[in-house]
């Protein structure tokens, strides 16, 4: 195959993959609405547990069991996922109660948030510099949070929560040189013994979900596990064929499906200060955006100057 087509090959791959991850995740909030009979935790334990079967399938088959083995030597690197666990579960913990609880407008609002948020802890912690841009869309972010705090007198916690759970969540994983899916497969391995013991207590005071309504129902909870894997896989997929900056411009169809489930299927409130508080995030995302994909060209172009240069 010329190059020039296998090149076009994968980047098709990799817009399908991208698509993918983020339309799953995008509709996510219908399936579990569907499993909300079972409280937040119960379907975060089934959420591990499913997860760690199917990503340790996953890690047998992709030939990476030796890599997956080796981390078991690495106190540090287990730490840092131990860490990057406890993150992991809290965002998921934040978003399944959000869906479940009338607020999936909100959660919505987090994962628009959520690149300002990685590029603020990018300069608190790793010293990396803002542009005039980026500072701009900082702002405009904080003065969206702050017109709901002051026009509705409630602050957009679950929109935080979600933002900075998974904005730390990045940052530590940005310490950790494996892959995905070994990353999340040892995540679930930290969380599936907690998750088997909540599990054990409430079948032990009659209160589990699980295996008391019908198969359909139990399946649903299973497959959780995929739900949770999948997306990822199908990320990472897309990371590898695709520019970053393209990742990025994708990523927010993930919270544009959220937002217009939550405005349109689930009936959420949506006032004038909620159009305000999105109007600005938008705005400091689209100025975001812009800086960015500008940036990587610049990048881009340096380093083709830097090749040519004897």
């Amino acid at each position: 195959m010329p190059h020039s087509a296998e090149s076009d090959c994968s980047i098709k791959i990799g817009v399908a993959s991208a698509l993918g991850a983020f339309l799953i995740w995008g509709f996510s909030p219908l399936y579990y609405r569907v499993i909300g009979d079972a409280p937040a935790l119960e379907i975060i334990a089934h959420r591990a547990i499913w997860s760690l079967l199917f990503t340790l399938i996953l890690v047998g088959t992709t030939g990476q069991v030796r890599i997956f083995i080796r981390l078991f030597s690495n106190r540090k690197l287990l730490l840092i996922l131990l860490i990057s666990s406890i993150l992991v579960s809290v965002n998921w913990l934040g978003f399944i109660w959000a869906v479940n609880n009338e607020k999936a407008l909100e959660a919505s609002m987090g994962y628009f948030i959520m690149p300002i948020v990685m590029v603020l802890l990018g300069r608190l912690f790793l010293d990396e510099r803002l542009s005039r841009s980026q500072v701009i869309s900082l702002v405009l972010v904080c003065l969206g949070v702050l017109n709901l705090l002051v026009a509705i007198q409630q602050l957009p916690w679950i929109a935080l929560l979600l933002a900075i759970s998974f904005g730390f969540y990045s940052l530590v994983r940005k310490k950790v040189n494996v892959s995905a899916l070994v990353g999340l497969t040892m995540e679930c391995l930290f969380l599936t013994p907690v998750a088997l013991c909540y599990l054990w207590l409430l079948h032990r005071d009659g209160e589990l979900v699980f295996g008391t309504l019908n198969i359909g129902f139990d399946l649903l909870l299973i497959g959780s596990g995929l739900m949770t894997a999948l997306p990822l896989i199908l990320f990472t997929s897309a990371s590898k064929r695709l520019r970053l900056g393209t990742v990025g411009l994708l990523q927010y169809l993930n919270p544009t499906v959220q937002f217009l489930l939550a405005v349109f299927l689930f009936n959420e409130p949506f006032s004038i200060p909620h159009l305000i508080t999105f109007s600005l995030i938008w705005l400091g995302l689209i100025i975001f955006s812009v800086d960015s994909r500008n940036q990587m060209k610049r990048d881009s172009l340096a380093r083709k100057l830097a090749a040519s240069t004897p």
